[in-house]
C-alpha cells in the first residue's frame, strides 16, 4: 500500500510518500510555490506525489479538535465540526478525485511517530515540543515495538494548551522584529550577543501569560529595545523549561537511556546538548516540525518501523555529483552552489541544495552575508569529515550528521566564518555511507588545503524558500552571479 501523508493548512506544508516501509519521496510546498513556509499543497507538489499511484490518505492532525483549540483561543473561529474530507476539499481539492481513504491523526502523536519510527532504537522515552498540535503543547510518551513488529505509544505525561514554551518562544521571536513560527532560529543565534539577565523576569512574567496567541509587541513600548538581551532573556527561559522537562521524563521512565526528540523546538541546537545530561542517545529527525508530520502522520498510520536512508527525498537533479567543478570554484572564488540530486527534506541544506565556501578566507562570512541577504551577525555551519571532527571541535556527540548540535570550536581564529561570538558551531559530519560526493569533495578539499571542513549554508536568500529544481539553480546563478552546479 502506497500512502501519502499531508501537512497543511497551518504554516510549512509538506507531502510524503511511504511504500511498505520506504520513504518514496518527501517534499515542501514553498520549493514548489516560491511562497516561504506556504500552508497549502501546490498543485506541482501534489502531482508529483500522486505520480506514486496513492492508496490512502493520512493527515497529521484532528481537524475538528484544532478547530475547537482555536475557537477556544479566541482567534476569530467560528465553531463548526469539520471533517478531513472538508479540509482537503479546501486545501488539495485534486486529491479527492484520486484518494479513496483517508485518516486523521493526534498531531503530537504524528510527532512522535515521525521520530520513532525513524530512529535507531527498538524503544526509547520520546519528547514532543512544539507551539501547540490541537491542545497539546509538550508531550512524553513511552514507545517500543511489540511482537508483532508494531510501534506502540503509552502517553506519560503532557502539557496542555495554553501553557506552551514553544508559543513563547514565538512570541519573543515576534517582540523582536522577526517572524514567528519561521525565524526562531534567529533569535536562537541572537541569544549569544546578549545579556540573559537583563530581562530574564519580565520575560518570565510574559511565559506565564494566558494567551500567547497574541504575541507580545505590546511589550516593548516602553522598554529598551535591545533585542539581543531580549533574545538572550527568552533562550535562558527555554533552556531552563527544557532541562526541566528532560528531568521530569528521565524520572518518569528511569530505565530507558534512548531519547527521540521531536516537533519544531527540536531545531533549537543550542539546547539539544541538555538531553545528553539526562540520556545516553539522543535521535532528532532532521525534520522534526510540522513539515515532518506529513512523514509523521504515515508512520502513526501503519505503526511499522520506516527505512530511514537520510533526508535526501525531495525532486531530484539526476547527475552525478560535481566533485571536480565545486573544487575549481571553491579553489578561485572561495564560493559556489551546489544544486544535485535530490533535495533535502528539512529546513536545512546537506550538500545538495548548498552554498560550499572556505571558511579560512577572512571576508567569506561577509560575502556570503551579502549573496544571502542575511544580518551581518549571523554566522554559518561547517561541513567537517567526521573522522576529523574531535580534532576541530569539542563534540558532545560522536557523529552530528544534521546539525543538531552545537559544538565549541578548538581553533577559533582560524575558522571565524563558521565560529559564532560564544566561540561555538552547528556541526555537520559526513562520512562515505552517509553521502558519498560530498564525502569526496571533502576528502579532496583536505588534501589540498589541510583543512577537512567548508561553510555549509542552504541555496537561498533570506525569506526565500531554498533551490529545488535546475530552473531555481541558473536562477540563483545569474541573479547572484555564484556558479551553480
Amino acid at each position: 500500500m502506497k500512502i501519502l501523508g499531508i501537512s497543511a493548512g497551518f504554516h510549512d506544508a509538506a507531502a510524503t510518500v511511504i511504500h511498505q516501509g520506504d520513504i518514496l519521496f518527501a517534499g515542501h510546498a514553498e520549493r514548489y510555490s516560491k511562497l516561504k513556509n506556504d500552508a497549502d499543497i501546490c498543485p506541482a507538489l501534489l502531482s508529483d506525489a500522486l505520480a506514486y499511484n496513492i492508496d490512502h490518505v493520512a493527515y497529521y492532525e484532528r481537524p475538528w479538535l484544532k478547530q475547537l483549540r482555536q475557537w477556544y483561543a479566541g482567534q476569530g473561529i467560528e465553531w463548526t465540526k469539520v471533517t478531513l474530507d472538508q479540509v482537503l476539499q479546501q486545501q488539495v481539492p485534486q486529491a479527492m478525485l484520486y484518494l479513496p481513504t483517508t485518516s486523521t491523526h493526534n498531531h503530537h502523536a504524528c510527532h512522535a511517530a515521525a521520530g520513532f519510527q525513524t530512529s535507531p532504537y527498538d524503544r526509547a522515552t520520546v519528547v514532543v515540543i512544539d507551539a501547540v498540535g490541537e491542545f497539546d503543547t509538550i508531550t512524553i510518551w513511552s514507545a517500543e515495538y511489540d511482537k508483532n513488529s508494531h510501534a506502540t505509544y503509552q502517553k506519560l505525561w503532557s502539557q496542555r494548551y495554553p501553557h506552551s514554551i514553544g508559543l513563547f518562544y514565538s512570541a519573543a521571536t515576534s517582540s523582536v522584529g522577526l517572524r514567528p513560527l519561521d525565524e526562531e532560529y534567529i533569535l536562537m543565534g541572537m541569544a549569544a550577543y546578549g545579556n540573559p539577565d537583563k530581562h530574564y523576569w519580565d520575560m518570565r512574567e510574559l511565559y506565564e501569560k494566558v494567551n500567547l496567541h497574541r504575541g507580545c509587541k505590546w511589550w516593548l513600548k516602553n522598554e529598551d529595545p535591545d533585542h539581543y538581551d531580549l533574545a538572550a532573556s527568552a533562550q535562558k527561559i527555554y533552556e531552563e523549561e527544557f532541562d526541566k522537562l528532560l528531568q521530569r521524563a528521565k524520572k518518569i521512565n528511569p530505565s530507558q537511556n534512548n531519547l527521540v526528540l521531536s516537533g519544531g523546538c527540536a531545531l533549537n541546537c543550542s539546547a539539544n546538548h541538555i538531553a545528553l545530561k539526562y540520556f545516553e542517545n539522543v535521535w532528532i529527525i532532521p525534520n522534526p516540525g510540522d513539515a515532518g508530520s506529513s512523514l509523521g502522520a504515515i508512520a502513526a498510520n501503519n505503526r511499522r518501523k520506516l527505512n530511514w536512508q537520510g533526508p535526501y527525498l525531495g525532486e531530484n537533479i539526476d547527475t552525478e555529483y560535481p566533485v571536480e567543478n565545486l573544487l575549481t570554484s571553491l579553489r578561485e572564488e572561495g564560493i559556489v552552489g551546489v544544486a544535485n540530486g535530490k533535495a533535502e527534506f528539512g529546513p536545512r541544506a546537506f550538500g545538495n541544495r548548498s552554498l560550499l565556501a572556505d571558511p579560512t578566507r577572512p571576508d567569506i562570512k561577509d560575502r556570503v552575508n551579502a549573496i544571502k541577504r542575511r544580518q551581518k551577525f549571523r554566522p554559518f555551519a561547517p561541513v567537517i569529515l567526521e573522522q576529523h571532527a574531535a580534532e576541530y571541535f569539542d563534540m558532545p556527540v560522536e557523529v552530528s550528521p544534521y546539525m543538531q548540535f552545537t559544538a565549541r570550536c578548538k581553533f577559533p581564529t582560524k575558522f571565524p566564518a563558521i565560529i559564532h561570538v560564544d566561540g561555538t558551531s552547528r556541526v555537520q559530519t559526513v562520512n562515505e555511507q552517509q553521502h558519498p560526493g560530498l564525502f569526496e569533495l571533502l576528502t579532496r578539499w583536505y588534501e589540498e588545503t589541510g583543512c577537512p571542513m567548508l561553510l555549509n549554508t542552504s541555496l537561498n536568500i533570506k525569506g526565500f524558500p531554498m533551490v529545488n529544481d535546475k530552473k531555481d539553480a541558473a536562477m540563483f546563478q545569474n541573479i547572484y552571479n555564484v556558479e551553480v552546479f
